[in-house]
């Protein structure tokens, strides 16, 4: 659903190509931000809106994830990648933003800016236990499956 207030115009998420996961999502500015974009100086972060709320079926999520060459060429990223949508939220959808580079960042109406990948989502039922079978690994934790070639 496009939310009332925000440009039609923009393009709704979709794949940039055959073989993509993830369906490319734009910024969809408020009408007075439109003609400047919204500038992230290093280390700052931001609620950008895409001006789209979803229905996501039962069972289902949409993660957001980073674009990768945003964050290779200048260090934009998602402080809580990836972020997820859950099936019963049915608000805004919004971008957290993060410029981890060492210049501003503008980011302009219009502009492809994060990812959604939609994932089945199963609820897993939790029960305390006494002990846990045992694996090749057991407990070993950060690191110890080794480094490099076996």
């Amino acid at each position: 659903m496009r939310l009332p207030g925000f440009d039609p115009d923009v393009p709704l998420p979709r794949y940039q190509t055959r073989g993509a996961a993830g369906a490319d999502l734009c910024a969809n500015l408020p009408p007075d931000q439109r003609a400047t974009g919204i500038t992230l100086p290093p280390l700052g972060r931001t609620l950008i809106p895409t001006g789209l709320a979803l229905a996501i079926p039962d069972g289902w999520e949409v993660q957001i994830r980073p674009r990768s060459g945003l964050a290779l060429k200048h260090g934009v990223t998602l402080p809580n990648s990836p972020g997820t949508i859950d099936s019963d939220y049915r608000g805004p959808l919004g971008v957290i933003l993060l410029n981890l580079g060492e210049a501003p960042f503008t980011i302009r109406h219009g502009d492809r800016m994060a990812q959604m990948v939609v994932a089945p989502a199963p609820q897993a039922a939790f029960h305390l236990v006494e002990a846990l079978d045992d694996t090749p690994r057991g407990a070993g934790g950060f690191g110890s499956t080794g480094m490099g070639a076996a």
